[in-house]
């Protein structure tokens, strides 16, 4: 059975971040692996990382989309 963009996002994140997205609504948790695939895909310093380590760049492209969309702007 292939794991979903939703859960290979899930995988990819920090447990902090995890739960947050795991108590968000469906709709609102695609959009958020939505965000992740495009990281991963725009990301040309993703791409050196994902020939080393794809788990790596998962991870990063996960952490990055945490920052932006769950943490919020730091001043």
């Amino acid at each position: 059975m292939a794991i979903d963009t939703v859960e290979r996002f899930l995988i990819a994140l920090d447990p902090r971040h995890r739960e947050q997205v795991r108590g968000l609504p469906r709709k609102e948790r695609d959009r958020l692996a939505a965000t992740w695939e495009d990281e991963l895909r725009e990301d040309t310093d993703l791409d050196t990382l994902s020939e080393l380590s794809p788990a790596a760049a998962e991870s990063e492209a996960a952490a990055r989309v945490a920052r932006k969309v769950l943490d919020g702007p730091r001043d």
